[in-house]
């Protein structure tokens, strides 16, 4: 058995009663990439010190997609993230249909998205690319589900990041596909990551119901890597999930369900 896929883990989200350089160390000594949320709650010199790799962080701190203003705020922010990312060495940085608060609630909800509000989400994400391009990152768009966690949050189904993220085709905007969301949300996994292939740059996973460790709930992830190892996905798989016993123990399940 071999580990076919890079794997990384969100510290924001494991050993919670640990200060972050703990986790962060702990999580590369044991052999995975790590993931963060917003980078200003971090010491940012501690995580340079660290020796971590950086797979994934938030790639904005505040604004939206679909309208002028919160286009621009978005935009601002995407690039002083992205100052910080190539500081760190983190290899995508993560933006949503809209500014999340407390709880992962959106900052301004949204029920009814307009053509004209997917018109400038398009149109935001060219601007987005660009910014990839000038600065040589890649931003990551990541689908969220509505039922349950985001409730209100736009363009959060992956049918629609995929739409989005396709319109765009360009190098610096990827996927961010989470697959505890889109079971949440749509379902029929495997086919899902069939045709977002072309353009996932990393996959996120959490079991359904609970966003615990894979085999903790109804998703067969490893029927999913065996999937993804045949399509010829080569790309990082990120748990962001919470451990529903011992950390170390959730990370190893982890490991197991994407080791082939």
């Amino acid at each position: 058995m071999s580990q076919t896929f890079t794997l990384a883990a969100c510290a924001e989200m494991i050993w919670q009663e640990k200060p972050m350089e703990w986790r962060v160390r702990r999580l590369t000594e044991m052999g995975f990439q790590v993931g963060l949320w917003n980078w200003p709650d971090h010491d940012l010199a501690m995580l340079e010190r660290s020796g971590a790799t950086f797979s994934i962080m938030n790639g904005y701190l505040r604004g939206r997609l679909s309208d002028d203003e919160g286009a621009a705020e978005l935009l601002a922010t995407a690039r002083e993230t992205a100052q910080v990312g190539k500081r760190l060495g983190v290899a995508r940085l993560n933006l949503h249909g809209t500014g999340l608060g407390e709880g992962g609630l959106p900052v301004v909800p949204c029920e009814t998205v307009t053509g004209a509000m997917w018109l400038k989400a398009r149109d935001t994400l060219e601007r987005v690319a660009d910014l990839a391009e000038e600065m040589d990152v890649t931003f990551t768009l990541e689908n969220l589900n509505l039922p349950v966690d985001h409730p209100g949050v736009p363009f959060g189904r992956a049918e629609d990041t995929l739409a989005l993220v396709s319109a765009v085709n360009r190098p610096g905007l990827r996927l961010n596909l989470d697959l505890y969301h889109a079971q949440i949300g749509e379902g029929n996994l495997i086919e899902l990551c069939r045709l977002c292939l072309p353009w996932i740059g990393e996959i996120q996973v959490a079991d359904v119901p609970g966003r615990a460790q894979p085999g903790t709930g109804e998703i067969n992830y490893p029927a999913i890597a065996r999937a993804l190892d045949a399509m010829g996905y080569r790309g990082p798989v990120g748990m962001e999930a919470f451990a529903s016993g011992d950390p170390e123990q959730a990370l190893e399940d982890f490991r197991a369900a994407f080791t082939l």
